[in-house]
């Protein structure tokens, strides 16, 4: 897997985006190694985490092409020049930027930006995002999504916000294409009591959620 290749086959493997926000480099790495060994394919780490630029680098160069690697909270092109140089291979936004996404598209770079209402989504969509990540999904919930589905069925959607153990099968079953989930699979006291065994089984019960 070349710099900055996406891989939808992975992608779909199992449909959760794991995003890592404001982590210490060390416990990044143990992290990363309990995704790799729970099988976990595509990982986001957010611009605004110190050392993000080390942490997309290191979590690329061992990989072993078995997981997709991208940046989060990308809302300009210096951003994205500083996401991509680092290795991502895809980006996501909390916010909708046009010129994010055309920029995306125009290098080839798989984005998922941020929209909430209808039009926002159907915009990301025809300025040329493949998926559309729906953020805050807290409030509103999977019948949300399933509204959103309605007219826009062509459009894939990944709630982002607020999913969880008990509500993931909701947003599979009400048609999302994905999930984001941040503290909630990442559990901040596992990490800081260093039981990576037990974060391990935690998203593992995730991930099983996702293929059933």
């Amino acid at each position: 897997m070349t710099n900055n290749s996406f891989s939808w086959e992975l992608f779909e493997q199992v449909p959760i985006v794991g995003i890592l926000r404001n982590i210490a480099f060390d416990d990044f790495k143990e992290v990363f190694e309990v995704c790799k060994k729970v099988g976990l394919t595509n990982l986001e780490i957010t611009m605004n985490t110190p050392r993000v630029e080390e942490m997309i680098s290191y979590a690329f160069e061992n990989s072993e092409g078995l997981m997709n690697v991208g940046a989060g909270t990308v809302c300009s092109e210096s951003d994205l020049e500083r996401a991509l140089e680092a290795g991502s291979q895809f980006i996501v936004t909390p916010i909708l930027s046009k010129a994010v996404i055309e920029k995306c598209v125009e290098l080839g770079v798989a984005v998922f930006p941020g929209a909430y209402t209808p039009t926002e989504i159907y915009n990301a969509w025809t300025w040329g995002a493949k998926v559309v990540k729906v953020f805050p999904a807290t409030a509103l919930g999977p019948s949300f999504i399933k509204d959103l589905k309605g007219p826009l069925d062509q459009i894939k959607l990944l709630p982002t916000g607020g999913v969880s153990l008990d509500n993931i099968q909701a947003f599979k079953a009400a048609g999302a294409a994905g999930y984001g989930i941040g503290s909630q699979l990442f559990n901040k006291k596992l990490i800081a009591e260093n039981n990576w065994k037990e974060l391990q089984n935690h998203i593992e019960q995730y991930i099983l959620k996702t293929q059933d």
